[in-house]
């Protein structure tokens, strides 16, 4: 495997640089000295933002953007083999990385790299961890995988040891991490384009954890079935949290506010006890702080730093996001595209202020509906109303014969009505007639669907 060396800053090329995770890391390389270029389909606030940094993008992927110069070319998951830059860059002799590979190979040059791992959860830990660790006085470099105002990007460049860094187990691209703290939220059948079932994923997030150092840390969801298999055999220590007072922390005396945030008694097993209130609802983020406040705990950051990060703490783009409002209709916007992230999302809704609750879900790739039509139906049934989009293929063709229209017959199997709509219009059109004042109305999913509570706010 190519090896950088950061004393010697190269040329790198960048296949599809406008993505959440690889322009953040070639923003990091800039601020590092590093001749950067790339290409995507299209110009973003991304791109625009690394072009600013002095970085060269060409919109468009094609071989002539492939130029001998280029030392090292770097591809994610999404690029195929007979992608025209992959092979120019073969032809050339140029050297390859994946991204999860160098993202290793950049988190080595920091004395605490923190990577947090899970099926669901990862944006928000990382980003409370790294508010925490802000407000410490720290001055982390953080890759988040979403947009988090209070940095206004998705990376930041810092000074000091610490990185905090998203873990994906897709591909089993963590595989190629070096962390020091290694946090794992929860293992879930995800990504079965790629796993072949729920024990392959179990055995990845396995592997993860055995790549912690003796002297690091994992900090693990004790709430995960058969959470032991993954921590038995680790040389590093081991942190467990969950809602069990068997574990090292645990909450009590849950409460929520008017608008669904919560606040409780954290529990640690030394015997401390700790009030924690949130800005963001739900209780799956009761167990998202709790990971963050053990990471603090770690790195012996005092309990009332976290807690004051916590309380200011409002979220990351696309969680849960609250959009504005339309005919006195709240939009909401959630990045929930598994059942249990919708299961998580609608329960977090059930006490936000409303009357009726309308979902437009938007199902992301084939593969993924497919493996999990009925728990979809199921979870989307927490919903008041139903809406439904087109599938978002993504990376993905339709090969499969499935198809909205599918899911919303399993949906009316169960005795709900469901909408399905081809096109955003009819659906904007549809919502501007039926939502009435006083409604919540949540856009979700990995696509674009974000777009309609967007359009509808223009309206």
């Amino acid at each position: 495997m190519y090896q950088i060396d950061f004393n010697e800053p190269i040329h790198i090329y960048f296949i599809g640089i406008g993505g959440i995770s690889m322009s953040g890391l070639a923003e990091i390389l800039l601020s590092k000295g590093f001749r950067i270029s790339g290409s995507d389909r299209a110009p973003s606030d991304l791109t625009r933002s690394l072009e600013k940094n002095g970085a060269k993008i060409y919109y468009g992927q094609k071989e002539d953007n492939i130029t001998p110069d280029i030392d090292l070319a770097v591809y994610t998951s999404a690029i195929k083999p007979d992608n025209p830059e992959m092979t120019a860059a073969d032809r050339l002799g140029i050297s390859k990385l994946t991204r999860g590979q160098l993202l290793g190979q950049i988190m080595k040059n920091y004395r605490m790299p923190i990577a947090v791992s899970g099926t669901h959860g990862k944006t928000t830990t990382t980003s409370m961890i790294s508010q925490i660790l802000l407000d410490s006085g720290d001055d982390p470099t953080l890759s988040i995988g979403g947009i988090y105002q209070p940095i206004g990007s998705n990376i930041r460049v810092g000074t000091s040891d610490r990185f905090v860094t998203e873990a994906c187990e897709y591909t089993n691209s963590f595989l190629s991490f070096f962390p020091k703290v290694g946090i794992i939220l929860n293992i879930e059948e995800d990504h079965m384009d790629f796993f072949k079932d729920l024990q392959d994923i179990r055995n990845s997030f396995h592997e993860f954890a055995r790549l912690l150092p003796a002297d690091g840390a994992l900090i693990i969801n004790g709430d995960i079935a058969d959470h032991e298999e993954i921590t038995s055999d680790l040389a590093c220590r081991v942190i467990t949290y969950g809602s069990s007072p068997d574990l090292d922390y645990h909450p009590e005396k849950i409460t929520y506010d008017e608008s669904g945030c919560p606040s409780f008694h954290l529990m640690r097993k030394d015997g401390r006890e700790e009030v924690f209130s949130l800005r963001i609802p739900g209780e799956h983020n009761i167990y998202n702080a709790i990971a963050a406040i053990a990471t603090a705990d770690l790195l012996k950051i005092p309990g009332d730093v976290a807690a004051g990060a916590l309380l200011h703490y409002s979220g990351t783009n696309r969680r849960f996001e609250r959009k504005g409002t339309v005919n006195g209709v709240t939009i909401i916007d959630d990045y929930a595209h598994h059942p249990t992230e919708i299961r998580a999302t609608l329960k977090a809704a059930e006490n936000y202020p409303h009357n009726t609750l309308w979902c437009i879900f938007q199902p992301h790739t084939y593969t993924r509906t497919k493996k999990f039509l009925s728990e979809f139906a199921r979870a989307l049934t927490l919903a008041d109303e139903i809406i439904l989009t087109d599938i978002y293929a993504a990376r993905e063709k339709d090969t499969l014969g499935i198809s909205s229209k599918t899911l919303q017959a399993e949906i009316e199997k169960l005795g709900r009505r469901c909408y399905y709509f081809p096109s955003f219009e009819e659906i904007e059109n549809f919502v501007l007639t039926n939502c009435t004042k006083g409604d919540l109305l949540i856009t979700m999913g990995a696509g674009d669907v974000v777009k309609i509570g967007e359009n509808l706010l223009q309206k």
